[in-house]
């Protein structure tokens, strides 16, 4: 029997979701009521707007009906991991957005960049509200280990995104990099699918100890890709002179992944920390 719950409405994480809606509405109908565009990064800024609002009503309204704990999957694990995955895409839209598209007169982009600033900051805020606190029973994705497995997710989404197959089909060097990319995002991605499915019994072996032992190996191929990609991306290849200043072209993608390879090793690092303290002392104790 279908219930409302209008307590989910009115309780902090409940209203920071209203929030985020009305936030993440404004921002897309602003940028739409100035025009159409085919370029890739205004395509990026209004689906990150739109899948947001659309998940998150979605969640409300599960919520709101008290449907969501009918449903086969971890839900503290969901809304979780969407939290992290809405924040780091908001985010990516508030930078991507105001650098290309904004100018000091245009009043509907500035507006949109704003509204689309106050929903990160309230997504992280969410983040922060599902987050488990110490000693609290909760989803693995809700854990800091789990948040950062949907960071070092979406940063291989942001490398893929950038990759030219053109550019790596001809040197082993890179081939091995984005072997390891690709090896490292396939995992993470099937520890969030687990998680939320609730599958994680059917690893052949203890789960953080398989957690543990993947993330050391993941930070060893990552510490060779930091060192390869600059290398053979760079050598003899300084910026074009036609790539003009304020604007993006081929080579600077190049240095999007090298910066993005040396960020998801921080956070694979991280990760190795608090998995190997989960394993080795926490659980000890």
């Amino acid at each position: 029997m279908v219930t409302l719950d209008f307590r989910t409405l009115t309780v902090p994480v409940g209203i920071v979701r209203i929030l985020e809606l009305i936030l993440t509405c404004i921002s897309f109908s602003l940028v739409a009521s100035v025009g159409n565009s085919t370029d890739s990064f205004w395509t990026w800024c209004m689906f990150t707007w739109c899948f947001c609002f659309c998940v998150t009503f979605l969640i409300l309204f599960l919520e709101l009906f008290s449907l969501s704990s009918k449903l086969p999957i971890s839900w503290e694990d969901f809304t979780a991991a969407f939290a992290m995955l809405a924040t780091l895409m908001v985010l990516a839209a508030s930078i991507i957005y105001p650098k290309f598209y904004t100018c000091s007169s245009c009043s509907k982009q500035i507006g949109a960049t704003v509204t689309s600033c106050l929903a990160f900051i309230l997504y992280a805020v969410e983040v922060g509200l599902t987050r488990a606190k110490p000693g609290e029973l909760s989803g693995f994705l809700s854990t800091v280990p789990g948040l950062l497995k949907v960071l070092e997710a979406f940063v291989a989404c942001i490398i893929f995104i950038c990759l030219d197959s053109h550019k790596y089909s001809s040197y082993p060097g890179l081939q091995w990099c984005v072997a390891v990319y690709s090896i490292s995002f396939i995992f993470a991605l099937l520890v969030i699918i687990f998680t939320i499915c609730r599958l994680l019994s059917l690893f052949p072996a203890p789960f953080d100890k398989v957690l543990t032992a993947c993330n050391v190996l993941a930070v060893l191929m990552y510490l060779t890709a930091v060192v390869i990609w600059p290398l053979y991306s760079f050598k003899n290849n300084p910026r074009p002179s036609s790539c003009k200043a304020g604007f993006l072209c081929p080579w600077d993608n190049l240095v999007v992944i090298s910066f993005m390879t040396a960020f998801n090793l921080c956070a694979y690092i991280a990760d190795t920390i608090y998995s190997c303290r989960l394993v080795f002392f926490v659980s000890r104790t």
